[in-house]
Protein backbone atom coordinates (compact mmCIF):
# COMPACT_ATOMS: atom_id res chain seq x y z
CA UNK A 1 0.00 0.00 0.00
CA UNK A 2 1.35 3.43 -1.08
CA UNK A 3 1.38 6.20 1.59
CA UNK A 4 0.47 9.36 0.02
CA UNK A 5 -0.19 11.30 2.85
CA UNK A 6 2.58 13.25 2.05
CA UNK A 7 1.93 14.15 -1.69
CA UNK A 8 0.49 16.72 -2.52
CA UNK A 9 -3.12 16.66 -4.30
CA UNK A 10 -2.92 16.09 -8.28
CA UNK A 11 -4.99 19.90 -8.78
CA UNK A 12 -1.99 21.36 -6.63
CA UNK A 13 0.75 19.79 -8.60
CA UNK A 14 -1.20 21.34 -11.63
CA UNK A 15 -1.10 24.65 -10.20
CA UNK A 16 1.88 24.82 -9.30
CA UNK A 17 3.89 23.55 -12.36
CA UNK A 18 1.71 25.03 -15.08
CA UNK A 19 1.95 27.77 -16.82
CA UNK A 20 -0.88 30.60 -15.34
CA UNK A 21 -1.36 32.67 -18.21
CA UNK A 22 -2.49 29.36 -19.66
CA UNK A 23 -4.65 28.63 -16.92
CA UNK A 24 -6.88 31.49 -16.48
CA UNK A 25 -7.26 31.41 -20.57
CA UNK A 26 -8.71 27.92 -20.12
CA UNK A 27 -10.61 29.51 -16.84
CA UNK A 28 -12.13 31.44 -18.81
CA UNK A 29 -12.97 29.67 -21.79
CA UNK A 30 -14.50 26.99 -19.94
CA UNK A 31 -16.82 29.95 -18.38
CA UNK A 32 -18.04 30.97 -21.63
CA UNK A 33 -18.70 27.00 -22.18
CA UNK A 34 -21.01 26.69 -19.28
CA UNK A 35 -22.30 29.72 -18.15
CA UNK A 36 -22.86 31.17 -21.73
CA UNK A 37 -22.78 28.14 -24.26
CA UNK A 38 -24.39 30.38 -26.96
CA UNK A 39 -21.46 32.68 -26.86
CA UNK A 40 -18.56 30.09 -26.82
CA UNK A 41 -18.14 29.71 -30.86
CA UNK A 42 -18.32 33.62 -31.58
CA UNK A 43 -15.86 34.04 -28.47
CA UNK A 44 -13.70 31.41 -29.91
CA UNK A 45 -13.83 32.97 -33.46
CA UNK A 46 -12.94 36.27 -32.90
CA UNK A 47 -10.36 35.34 -30.40
CA UNK A 48 -8.47 33.22 -33.07
CA UNK A 49 -9.34 35.73 -35.92
CA UNK A 50 -7.23 38.28 -33.65
CA UNK A 51 -4.48 36.02 -33.19
CA UNK A 52 -4.24 35.06 -36.93
CA UNK A 53 -4.60 38.71 -37.75
CA UNK A 54 -1.23 39.14 -35.10
CA UNK A 55 0.83 36.09 -36.18
CA UNK A 56 3.14 37.90 -38.76
CA UNK A 57 3.72 40.45 -36.15
CA UNK A 58 4.82 38.26 -33.34
CA UNK A 59 6.85 36.07 -35.30
CA UNK A 60 8.20 39.31 -36.66
CA UNK A 61 8.51 40.74 -32.90
CA UNK A 62 10.03 37.60 -31.65
CA UNK A 63 12.72 37.22 -34.38
CA UNK A 64 13.95 40.48 -33.87
CA UNK A 65 14.34 40.50 -30.41
CA UNK A 66 15.83 36.93 -30.65
CA UNK A 67 18.28 38.31 -32.91
CA UNK A 68 19.29 41.28 -31.16
CA UNK A 69 19.89 38.69 -28.13
CA UNK A 70 22.38 36.34 -30.32
CA UNK A 71 24.28 38.81 -32.01
CA UNK A 72 24.49 40.69 -28.52
CA UNK A 73 23.80 43.85 -29.53
CA UNK A 74 22.20 44.38 -26.09
CA UNK A 75 25.81 45.40 -25.18
CA UNK A 76 25.19 48.50 -26.95
CA UNK A 77 23.08 50.18 -24.30
CA UNK A 78 26.36 50.98 -21.98
CA UNK A 79 26.98 53.01 -24.15
CA UNK A 80 23.88 55.34 -23.40
CA UNK A 81 25.47 55.99 -20.26
CA UNK A 82 28.58 57.60 -20.63
CA UNK A 83 29.59 61.61 -21.29
CA UNK A 84 27.38 64.70 -19.02
CA UNK A 85 24.66 63.35 -17.04
CA UNK A 86 22.33 65.96 -19.68
CA UNK A 87 23.38 63.56 -22.18
CA UNK A 88 23.12 60.51 -20.29
CA UNK A 89 19.33 61.61 -19.49
CA UNK A 90 19.13 61.80 -23.40
CA UNK A 91 20.36 58.49 -24.08
CA UNK A 92 18.88 56.78 -21.36
CA UNK A 93 15.45 58.12 -22.02
CA UNK A 94 16.40 57.00 -26.01
CA UNK A 95 17.89 53.48 -25.10
CA UNK A 96 14.97 53.10 -22.66
CA UNK A 97 11.96 53.71 -25.21
CA UNK A 98 13.56 51.55 -28.04
CA UNK A 99 15.67 48.90 -26.19
CA UNK A 100 13.94 45.22 -26.39
CA UNK A 101 14.33 44.38 -23.02
CA UNK A 102 11.78 44.46 -20.41
CA UNK A 103 12.28 46.37 -16.77
CA UNK A 104 12.85 42.65 -14.99
CA UNK A 105 15.67 41.87 -17.08
CA UNK A 106 17.71 45.25 -16.86
CA UNK A 107 17.69 45.08 -12.90
CA UNK A 108 21.08 43.71 -12.63
CA UNK A 109 22.76 45.96 -15.49
CA UNK A 110 21.21 49.03 -13.81
CA UNK A 111 22.28 47.62 -10.19
CA UNK A 112 25.57 47.69 -11.26
CA UNK A 113 25.32 51.23 -13.23
CA UNK A 114 23.83 52.60 -9.68
CA UNK A 115 26.75 51.01 -7.62
CA UNK A 116 29.30 52.26 -9.54
CA UNK A 117 28.13 55.92 -9.18
CA UNK A 118 25.42 56.28 -12.14
CA UNK A 119 23.94 59.24 -12.11
CA UNK A 120 20.33 58.58 -11.22
CA UNK A 121 18.89 61.07 -13.50
CA UNK A 122 20.21 58.90 -15.96
CA UNK A 123 18.74 55.85 -14.81
CA UNK A 124 15.20 57.28 -14.02
CA UNK A 125 14.91 58.37 -17.52
CA UNK A 126 16.08 54.63 -18.83
CA UNK A 127 13.77 52.93 -16.14
CA UNK A 128 10.57 55.27 -17.03
CA UNK A 129 11.04 54.83 -20.81
CA UNK A 130 12.09 51.14 -20.51
CA UNK A 131 8.64 49.31 -19.72
CA UNK A 132 6.12 51.56 -22.17
CA UNK A 133 7.55 50.55 -25.45
CA UNK A 134 10.18 47.98 -27.47
CA UNK A 135 10.48 47.04 -30.88
CA UNK A 136 7.74 43.85 -30.14
CA UNK A 137 5.42 46.18 -28.49
CA UNK A 138 5.39 48.69 -31.01
CA UNK A 139 4.64 45.96 -33.89
CA UNK A 140 1.44 44.69 -31.65
CA UNK A 141 0.64 48.36 -31.27
CA UNK A 142 0.75 49.31 -34.60
CA UNK A 143 -1.01 46.20 -35.68
CA UNK A 144 -4.24 46.81 -33.31
CA UNK A 145 -4.45 50.47 -32.43
CA UNK A 146 -2.52 52.00 -36.14
CA UNK A 147 0.88 53.36 -36.89
CA UNK A 148 -0.03 56.54 -35.05
CA UNK A 149 -1.10 55.46 -32.29
CA UNK A 150 2.36 53.46 -31.86
CA UNK A 151 4.75 56.47 -32.94
CA UNK A 152 2.78 58.64 -30.95
CA UNK A 153 3.49 55.92 -27.76
CA UNK A 154 6.99 55.70 -28.53
CA UNK A 155 7.24 59.52 -28.17
CA UNK A 156 6.08 59.80 -25.26
CA UNK A 157 7.81 57.14 -23.85
CA UNK A 158 11.17 58.89 -24.66
CA UNK A 159 9.48 62.30 -23.13
CA UNK A 160 8.58 60.72 -19.38
CA UNK A 161 11.93 59.17 -19.67
CA UNK A 162 13.44 63.08 -20.59
CA UNK A 163 10.85 64.44 -17.95
CA UNK A 164 11.95 62.18 -15.30
CA UNK A 165 15.58 62.33 -15.82
CA UNK A 166 15.72 66.11 -15.94
CA UNK A 167 13.35 66.45 -13.21
CA UNK A 168 16.19 64.68 -11.05
CA UNK A 169 18.63 66.56 -12.14
CA UNK A 170 17.04 69.50 -11.17
CA UNK A 171 16.27 68.17 -7.55
CA UNK A 172 19.34 65.77 -7.20
CA UNK A 173 19.91 67.53 -4.22
CA UNK A 174 16.78 67.31 -2.46
CA UNK A 175 15.98 65.26 0.40
CA UNK A 176 13.88 62.49 -2.09
CA UNK A 177 16.59 61.79 -4.21
CA UNK A 178 19.71 61.60 -1.98
CA UNK A 179 21.58 58.64 -1.13
CA UNK A 180 18.75 56.61 -3.62
CA UNK A 181 19.89 52.84 -3.39
CA UNK A 182 18.99 50.66 -0.32
CA UNK A 183 21.60 49.13 1.91
CA UNK A 184 20.79 45.77 -0.54
CA UNK A 185 19.62 45.74 -3.21
CA UNK A 186 17.76 43.25 -5.07
CA UNK A 187 19.50 42.35 -8.47
CA UNK A 188 17.21 39.58 -9.37
CA UNK A 189 14.99 39.40 -12.52
CA UNK A 190 11.67 37.86 -12.96
CA UNK A 191 11.92 36.93 -16.89
CA UNK A 192 14.44 34.24 -16.49
CA UNK A 193 16.68 36.09 -18.81
CA UNK A 194 20.03 34.42 -19.86
CA UNK A 195 23.75 36.27 -19.41
CA UNK A 196 23.99 38.61 -21.98
CA UNK A 197 26.87 38.15 -24.12
CA UNK A 198 29.92 40.99 -23.51
CA UNK A 199 31.86 42.54 -25.73
CA UNK A 200 31.27 44.07 -29.52
CA UNK A 201 28.55 42.72 -30.92
CA UNK A 202 28.61 39.24 -33.49
CA UNK A 203 25.98 40.31 -36.49
CA UNK A 204 26.96 36.78 -38.18
CA UNK A 205 25.83 35.05 -34.89
CA UNK A 206 24.51 31.77 -36.73
CA UNK A 207 28.19 31.29 -36.80
CA UNK A 208 28.83 30.13 -32.84
CA UNK A 209 26.95 27.44 -31.76
CA UNK A 210 26.18 28.90 -28.37
CA UNK A 211 24.51 32.50 -30.19
CA UNK A 212 22.80 29.90 -32.05
CA UNK A 213 21.22 28.53 -29.10
CA UNK A 214 20.74 31.67 -27.52
CA UNK A 215 18.95 32.56 -30.54
CA UNK A 216 16.65 29.64 -30.80
CA UNK A 217 15.92 29.96 -26.79
CA UNK A 218 14.79 33.33 -26.85
CA UNK A 219 12.60 33.00 -30.49
CA UNK A 220 10.65 30.85 -28.22
CA UNK A 221 10.32 32.32 -25.04
CA UNK A 222 9.50 35.50 -26.54
CA UNK A 223 7.27 33.72 -29.36
CA UNK A 224 5.26 32.30 -26.40
CA UNK A 225 5.17 35.11 -24.03
CA UNK A 226 3.49 36.96 -26.66
CA UNK A 227 1.06 34.22 -28.01
CA UNK A 228 -0.05 33.28 -24.32
CA UNK A 229 -0.39 37.14 -23.14
CA UNK A 230 -2.14 38.08 -26.47
CA UNK A 231 -4.35 34.49 -26.35
CA UNK A 232 -5.64 36.23 -23.20
CA UNK A 233 -6.07 40.13 -24.32
CA UNK A 234 -8.08 38.65 -27.11
CA UNK A 235 -10.07 36.57 -25.24
CA UNK A 236 -11.08 39.25 -22.34
CA UNK A 237 -11.75 41.64 -25.31
CA UNK A 238 -14.17 39.31 -26.54
CA UNK A 239 -16.03 39.30 -23.69
CA UNK A 240 -15.75 43.18 -22.61
CA UNK A 241 -17.09 43.95 -26.01
CA UNK A 242 -19.82 41.44 -25.68
CA UNK A 243 -21.29 42.35 -21.97
CA UNK A 244 -20.16 45.52 -20.61
CA UNK A 245 -21.89 48.30 -22.33
CA UNK A 246 -21.04 50.66 -24.30
CA UNK A 247 -22.54 53.30 -22.83
CA UNK A 248 -20.78 52.62 -19.24
CA UNK A 249 -17.24 53.05 -20.79
CA UNK A 250 -18.28 55.89 -22.79
CA UNK A 251 -19.79 57.56 -19.67
CA UNK A 252 -16.27 57.42 -17.53
CA UNK A 253 -13.58 57.50 -20.03
CA UNK A 254 -15.29 59.25 -23.44
CA UNK A 255 -14.96 62.81 -23.97
CA UNK A 256 -12.55 65.38 -25.07
CA UNK A 257 -12.14 67.11 -21.26
CA UNK A 258 -9.57 66.11 -18.70
CA UNK A 259 -11.40 64.21 -16.51
CA UNK A 260 -11.36 61.00 -18.91
CA UNK A 261 -7.48 61.65 -18.99
CA UNK A 262 -6.98 61.47 -15.30
CA UNK A 263 -8.91 58.43 -15.10
CA UNK A 264 -7.12 57.07 -17.36
CA UNK A 265 -4.10 57.07 -16.04
CA UNK A 266 -5.64 56.40 -12.91
CA UNK A 267 -7.25 53.38 -14.04
CA UNK A 268 -4.13 51.85 -15.94
CA UNK A 269 -2.13 51.27 -12.87
CA UNK A 270 -4.25 48.04 -11.05
CA UNK A 271 -6.38 47.42 -14.48
CA UNK A 272 -2.81 46.49 -16.48
CA UNK A 273 -2.05 43.15 -17.52
CA UNK A 274 0.98 44.05 -19.40
CA UNK A 275 2.09 46.25 -22.58
CA UNK A 276 1.35 43.45 -25.09
CA UNK A 277 -2.16 42.46 -23.09
CA UNK A 278 -3.59 46.19 -22.62
CA UNK A 279 -3.22 46.75 -26.90
CA UNK A 280 -6.55 44.53 -27.52
CA UNK A 281 -8.26 45.70 -24.57
CA UNK A 282 -7.58 49.15 -25.07
CA UNK A 283 -8.96 48.52 -28.73
CA UNK A 284 -12.07 47.17 -27.00
CA UNK A 285 -12.52 50.32 -25.60
CA UNK A 286 -12.04 52.50 -28.31
CA UNK A 287 -14.59 50.40 -29.72
CA UNK A 288 -16.85 51.10 -26.87
CA UNK A 289 -16.24 55.07 -26.55
CA UNK A 290 -12.69 55.47 -24.77
CA UNK A 291 -11.53 58.51 -25.62
CA UNK A 292 -8.37 58.57 -27.56
CA UNK A 293 -6.27 60.64 -24.90
CA UNK A 294 -7.72 58.35 -22.09
CA UNK A 295 -6.19 55.27 -23.75
CA UNK A 296 -3.08 56.69 -23.89
CA UNK A 297 -2.51 57.73 -20.85
CA UNK A 298 -4.18 54.36 -19.47
CA UNK A 299 -1.23 52.39 -21.45
CA UNK A 300 1.76 54.87 -20.45
CA UNK A 301 0.42 55.28 -16.42
CA UNK A 302 -0.05 51.29 -16.77
CA UNK A 303 2.81 50.53 -18.09
CA UNK A 304 5.28 51.93 -15.72
CA UNK A 305 3.53 51.09 -12.94
CA UNK A 306 2.47 47.77 -13.62
CA UNK A 307 3.73 45.02 -11.08
CA UNK A 308 6.86 43.85 -13.01
CA UNK A 309 8.15 47.55 -13.95
CA UNK A 310 7.43 48.70 -10.64
CA UNK A 311 8.90 45.91 -8.62
CA UNK A 312 12.11 46.44 -10.95
CA UNK A 313 12.14 50.29 -9.28
CA UNK A 314 11.59 49.17 -5.63
CA UNK A 315 14.21 46.35 -5.44
CA UNK A 316 16.70 48.87 -6.00
CA UNK A 317 15.89 52.42 -4.61
CA UNK A 318 14.08 53.34 -1.37
CA UNK A 319 10.36 54.36 -0.98
CA UNK A 320 10.75 57.89 -1.56
CA UNK A 321 12.65 57.32 -4.99
CA UNK A 322 10.20 55.13 -5.95
CA UNK A 323 7.44 57.73 -5.20
CA UNK A 324 9.20 60.22 -7.22
CA UNK A 325 9.44 57.78 -10.00
CA UNK A 326 5.32 57.14 -9.81
CA UNK A 327 5.10 60.98 -9.70
CA UNK A 328 7.09 61.58 -12.69
CA UNK A 329 4.91 58.90 -14.53
CA UNK A 330 1.45 59.67 -13.75
CA UNK A 331 2.47 63.76 -14.76
CA UNK A 332 3.92 62.53 -17.93
CA UNK A 333 0.88 59.66 -18.57
CA UNK A 334 -1.95 62.79 -18.64
CA UNK A 335 0.75 65.31 -20.01
CA UNK A 336 0.86 63.19 -23.02
CA UNK A 337 -2.88 61.68 -22.68
CA UNK A 338 -3.74 65.67 -23.23
CA UNK A 339 -1.41 66.30 -26.42
CA UNK A 340 -2.64 62.87 -28.41
CA UNK A 341 -6.49 64.22 -27.46
CA UNK A 342 -5.81 67.57 -29.60
CA UNK A 343 -3.79 65.95 -32.16
CA UNK A 344 -6.28 62.66 -33.15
Amino acid sequence: MVDASHSPPRLSRIWQHADRVWLTFSAVLLGVLVFTPQDFLDTVSFTGGALLHTGVFILFAATAVAYIKASGAETLLAQAFTGSTARMVVMGALAGGLSPFCSCEVIPFIAALLAVGAPLAAVMAFWLASPLMDPAMFLITASALGVPFAIAKTASAIGIGLLGGFGVMLFSQSAIFADPLRAQPAVGGCCGASKPFSGTPVWKFWQEPARRTSFWETFRNNGMFLLKWLALAYLLEALMVRHIPAELIAGWLGGNGVQPVLLGALVGGPAYLNGYAAVPLISGMLEQGMSPGAAMSFVLAGGVSCIPAAVAVWALVKPRVFAGYLGFAFVGSVLAGLIWMQIA
